[in-house]
């Protein structure tokens, strides 16, 4: 048997290969959607534009981009019906990861074209999946507030509904770009954990809602998408620059790990951790607080004690605190964001499938006989 698996083992499958894909790739500290860079996409795109780029390879022409807009618009809203059993779900001391996995699972249930398997009707599922777990977060947020379902507005972006939606205020048009640019950054990210779980649903042939839901219980984790909310917590307690350094030295010292640095693919640096720096500076400058510098003191620190570099999660903390965001729905949103990369895994896993049975290598005894009870 240890000649069978002899250099394919590695613990996390950290350098293993498990598929092709032409959705996203990590090269060096780049990081492609469908060969483009992702600092262009941020720049110069909208998350719309990059949704059709992940599902279909290339980016559209004006009259496919509005038609993609108009159809995702359109499936954002959820009917009285929906809103109505959705909210007698718990929400108190609940964690907002969960709820939103048992509310994606509760939305195929109402969908008649949730075990098709026809291209067509998939892409209706796609469509909806991804208009949707931006509002099933906010209504989360609406409901535990003891406040009424927002519904979103025509013509209105992607970014700028969620924001409405979730506050019942029309956000400004710099937050609008903010969150608009944090949901590019966030779409996909090569073949990371929850996309390897999606594909891995999906190559059973189950259906997109089965394999969303598998990608949601995964990303729940604190050591995927959990570590945003946990370096805002830790920014939190630390409080000031002035403490920063001293804070951060005493964790190294005593073997603590601080969440928002390192990669296990990034070995020289994460170029959306670059984007985001850029736009917590603004923020937490516009915002009069000291966490944009707190986090440079701390990047610094562990920069310069371990040779670590920071991580998506580690901005993109106060990028969401100077916007007011709730801590518990940090993760939530990366789900809005990522459910379109999931969805273009789950697509691409389905053209190209053979289902996903690698082997475990034997460690016990073996050649036991069954010993009776009584004789134990």
């Amino acid at each position: 048997m240890a000649e069978v698996f002899a250099g394919a083992i590695d613990k996390g499958l950290e350098g293993v290969v498990a598929c092709t894909t032409g959705i996203s790739s990590i090269v060096d500290a780049q990081l492609f959607y469908s060969g483009y860079l992702i600092e262009d996409l941020a720049e110069n795109s909208t998350f719309e534009e990059v949704v059709y780029l992940l599902w279909n390879g290339r980016l559209p022409k004006a009259n496919e981009l509005e038609k993609f807009n108009n159809e995702l618009n359109a499936n954002m809203s959820l009917s009285a019906e929906k809103v109505e059993l959705l909210q007698k779900l718990p929400t108190k001391n609940v964690h907002p990861m969960a709820w939103l996995r048992s509310a994606v699972s509760m939305m195929a249930l109402w969908d008649d074209k949730s075990q098709s398997d026809e291209d067509a009707d998939r892409h209706e599922v796609a469509l909806r999946l991804t208009a949707k777990v931006g509002s099933l977060v906010a209504l989360f947020e609406r409901t535990r507030q003891a406040k009424e379902y927002v519904s979103p507005q025509a013509g209105k972006s992607f970014a700028w509904n969620f924001l409405h939606m979730l506050n019942g205020v029309e956000p400004d048009a710099d937050s609008v770009k903010v969150f608009d640019t944090c949901l590019i950054l966030h779409a996909d990210h090569e073949l990371n954990c929850s996309a390897f779980s999606a594909r891995v649903t999906a190559s059973s042939l189950s259906d997109l809602y089965s394999a969303v839901t598998s990608a949601i219980g995964t990303l729940k984790g604190p050591l995927h998408g959990g570590a945003n909310e946990a370096v805002m917590r830790m920014l939190l307690e630390i409080k000031t620059v002035d403490n920063a350094k001293a804070w951060i030295k005493s964790a190294l010292e005593n073997k603590e790990k601080v969440m928002g640095f390192g990669h296990r693919v990034y070995k020289n640096g994460d170029p959306r951790a670059k984007v985001l720096r850029g736009m917590s500076k603004i923020l937490c400058e516009n915002a009069g607080t000291e966490y944009y510098e707190m986090s440079k003191a701390i990047d610094d620190t562990v920069q310069s004690e371990k040779g670590l570099l920071p991580n998506v999660d580690f901005y993109s903390a106060s990028v969401y605190y100077s916007m007011g965001i709730p801590l518990d729905l940090y993760t939530p949103i990366f789900a809005t964001s990522r459910v379109s990369g999931w969805i273009a895994h789950i697509f691409e896993q389905y053209s190209k499938n053979r289902i996903y049975r690698p082997r475990g290598e034997w460690t016990g005894e073996s050649s036991l006989k069954y010993v009776p009870v009584a004789d134990r």
